[in-house]
């Protein structure tokens, strides 16, 4: 059944960075009437940066169905990571609210020491959250621009691993968001399509680097999802069609993400480890 999907052309519906999920036509789906759990994370402990909307949403939302606590990192949108607090804690689960900039390394540490005063531990590390700008030339990029694209978008997933590894036990995970952008980059998205690609080199190491402590990195590479991101950061024309670029011709909506970062924080993935799944919309990542 594919109808259900909402498929473009869309509205011009220009945004602020970085979004927010109430001014969206249509709204995501993030699997808030929709996901069920089958206890598959039961009493894990789950942090989850950008967490609040989005992809990170769906996976927060899946993972507390799931059974697991979470934390939600997230930048300043307050709101949308309230409603994504009150879903968790719907499904029976402790969620913890912890807003502030990750381009920070401070903030990073901070992030984590958060977590362990909550859970005592942590289980499932998802680094999901993202920075992104379009320009036309790279002359419109300003060194600043570049500078806190990497910041947010690699150097925090540096930071906050190195500083949770020595909180996770034997059989933890780490799931990174890369993209379809590290394997096939929009010349609009030069700055983001870089970062993404060393997510994916980053993952890689890390996975063989963790093995010993029993430990496992993977990633997830999104295709074109319908997040806030979208209308704050693309121009119109893009917006209106967007997701008409893959084969299925439709942007994926967060609740078609969130099961790949489900089955990689699952016991059942025990011995995936060095992975990239690709959600792409029948585009391929070979």
């Amino acid at each position: 059944m594919t109808d259900q999907y909402a498929e473009p052309p869309f509205p011009d519906q220009p945004q602020e960075m970085p979004g927010t999920t109430a001014a969206m036509t249509p709204r995501p789906d993030h699997g808030e009437d929709s996901y069920k759990g089958s206890g598959r994370l039961q009493d894990k402990k789950a942090v989850i940066t950008g967490g609040d909307s989005g992809i990170g949403r769906a996976v927060a939302i899946a993972y507390a169905r799931e059974g697991a606590d979470v934390m939600i990192s997230y930048l300043c949108e307050h709101e949308d990571a309230r409603d994504t607090a009150r879903l968790v804690e719907e499904a029976g689960r402790k969620a913890v609210l912890f807003p502030g900039d990750i381009s920070s390394a401070e903030h990073c540490r901070a992030l984590v020491s958060k977590a362990v005063e909550e859970f005592g531990r942590i289980d499932i590390l998802v680094n999901n959250a993202a920075h992104q700008d379009t320009f036309k030339s790279i002359d419109e990029i300003s060194d600043e621009e570049w500078e806190h694209t990497f910041a947010t978008n690699i150097h925090a997933m540096f930071y906050i691993t190195k500083a949770a590894v020595p909180h996770m036990k034997p059989g933890s995970a780490i799931i990174n968001t890369t993209s379809i952008q590290a394997d096939s980059p929009s010349e609009e998205l030069l700055a983001y399509a870089t970062t993404k690609g060393a997510i994916q080199n980053f993952t890689g190491g890390l996975a063989q680097l963790l093995a010993e402590k029993g430990i496992r990195a993977n990633s997830v590479a999104p295709g074109p999802i319908w997040t806030p991101l979208i209308p704050a950061t693309m121009p119109s024309e893009k917006v209106q069609q967007f997701g008409k670029q893959v084969p299925m011709q439709r942007p994926g909506q967060p609740k078609e993400v969130a099961p790949a970062f489900v089955l990689l924080a699952s016991d059942e993935a025990s011995y995936i480890s060095g992975a990239n799944i690709a959600v792409t919309g029948g585009k391929p990542i070979i």
